[in-house]
C-alpha cells in the first residue's frame, strides 16, 4: 500500500494516534496464519474494513515470514509475504527498534496486538504512553472489545455500513 510519514503534533515527541491503525507482532501475524483462534479474529476485524489499516514495517514482517518458514514451510511464508505486502501500510524503522513498537510508533497506530506479555503488561503499557499513544492488548482483547460501529461514527460522518470486504479475499 505504500509508506506513511505521520505528522507530529507540535510540542509533543509524539505522533498522534490514528484509531483506524492497527500494529500486529509477528507472533499474531504468524498465529493468524498457522493456527487461526483469536489471532485469526482480531484480524479479521481489521481485513474485514476498507477503512481500517493493518501497519507493519519490513522488520516486522521478516519476523513473521521467518516465524512461519521455521514452524510451517518456506514456500508457505513467501506467499504469505507476498500477500501481505499488498494489503498492509509499510513504514519505515530505525535500526534496532523492536519491530511492532517501531511500526505503531511510525505508523501512528493507536493498536497494537501481541501474544509478548511483556509488551501487554500494565507497566510496559504505561511506560509507552510517554512515547507513543498505542493500546497494547492480547489478540483475544481486541476481538472482544473492538467495535467497529462506535469507531466508524466516532472517525467518519455517517452510519456505519457494515464490514464491507471478505476478511479471506
Amino acid at each position: 500500500m505504500g509508506e506513511r510519514d505521520p505528522a507530529t503534533p507540535s510540542g509533543s515527541g509524539r505522533p498522534p494516534a490514528d484509531p483506524t491503525a492497527v500494529v500486529a507482532d509477528a507472533d499474531v501475524l504468524a498465529a493468524d496464519l498457522l493456527v487461526g483462534g483469536a489471532a485469526r479474529e482480531a484480524l479479521d476485524h481489521v481485513r474485514s474494513h476498507s477503512w481500517l489499516t493493518l501497519v507493519a514495517s519490513d522488520p516486522l514482517l521478516d519476523d513473521a515470514e521467518a516465524v512461519i518458514a521455521a514452524i510451517a514451510d518456506p514456500a508457505l511464508a513467501a506467499e504469505w509475504r507476498d500477500r501481505i505486502d499488498e494489503t498492509v501500510l509499510t513504514v519505515e524503522q530505525t535500526a534496532g527498534d523492536h519491530p511492532a513498537l517501531a511500526s505503531a510508533y511510525e505508523g501512528a497506530a493507536a493498536h497494537l496486538l501481541t501474544f509478548d506479555e511483556g509488551l501487554g503488561s500494565a507497566q510496559a503499557n504505561l511506560t509507552l504512553q510517554d512515547h507513543l499513544a498505542v493500546s497494547v492488548r492480547t489478540p483475544d482483547a481486541f476481538a472482544r472489545l473492538f467495535d467497529a460501529a462506535s469507531l466508524y461514527e466516532a472517525e467518519f460522518e455517517g452510519d456505519y455500513p457494515g464490514p464491507d470486504r471478505d476478511p479471506r479475499a
